[in-house]
């Protein structure tokens, strides 16, 4: 019964690691889709809809183990955690497809608050990585160190903020342009917090 349960707990692994993999492919087409690399906005609404085919896959995976095995604490943790965490991975499908959305609107747009724009999405997609890493190879130390970039990511924002509330002062034809881009960046500072709130719950688990 044992070898069977871990055999769940390592399938379990590997779906997540595969979602997360499918976070990071969403970040990405989101993010070349506004540096204006291509229309890449398709590819992130196909693969958020995979993200939430993942999320039910894996909500449905660890029903089976929490009905059909008997887990001790530890495991039970474990498996309680990575309901969770498929929750916050979810949302990060659906933010990096908000983003892709809002970029349809941008139009000749050529600021500084673009390049730390982009190092958002850089800082993000590392943290979403790194968690999932975390969790997978229960890596306390680096969950720990997710978190703790979660204040880069939160920095950047407050750069783009202020660029953003000044290119309005200098010219307010410009408004409408900042305040979707200011959407944009909220949304990438989101999904640095729901790659914290998988860190935290790798470190409860």
């Amino acid at each position: 019964m044992r070898n069977r349960f871990d055999e769940q707990l390592e399938l379990l692994n590997v779906e997540l690691i595969r979602m997360g993999a499918l976070c990071e492919d969403a970040i990405s087409y989101a993010s070349r889709t506004l540096m204006k690399e291509g229309d890449f906005s398709d590819e992130v609404y196909k693969t958020d809809r995979e993200i939430d085919q993942k999320e039910r896959d894996i909500e449905n995976l660890c029903m089976r183990i929490l009905l059909q095995q008997q887990p001790v604490a530890k495991d039970l943790r474990q498996v309680s955690s990575a309901l969770k965490m498929i929750s916050d991975m979810e949302r990060i499908g659906d933010q990096a497809s908000d983003i892709a959305e809002i970029c349809s609107f941008l139009q000749g747009w050529e600021t500084e608050s673009r390049l730390h724009i982009r190092d958002m999405a850089e800082a993000t997609m590392k943290m979403v990585t790194e968690s999932i890493d975390s969790f997978v190879k229960r890596d306390l130390e680096l969950a720990r160190k997710t978190m703790k970039e979660d204040d880069v990511v939160d920095e950047l924002f407050n750069k783009v903020k202020t660029e953003l509330i000044g290119l309005i002062g200098e010219d307010s034809s410009k408004g409408e342009m900042c305040l979707d881009l200011l959407m944009i960046a909220k949304y990438f500072e989101r999904i640095g917090d729901h790659a914290t709130n998988i860190a935290e719950w790798v470190e409860y688990s």
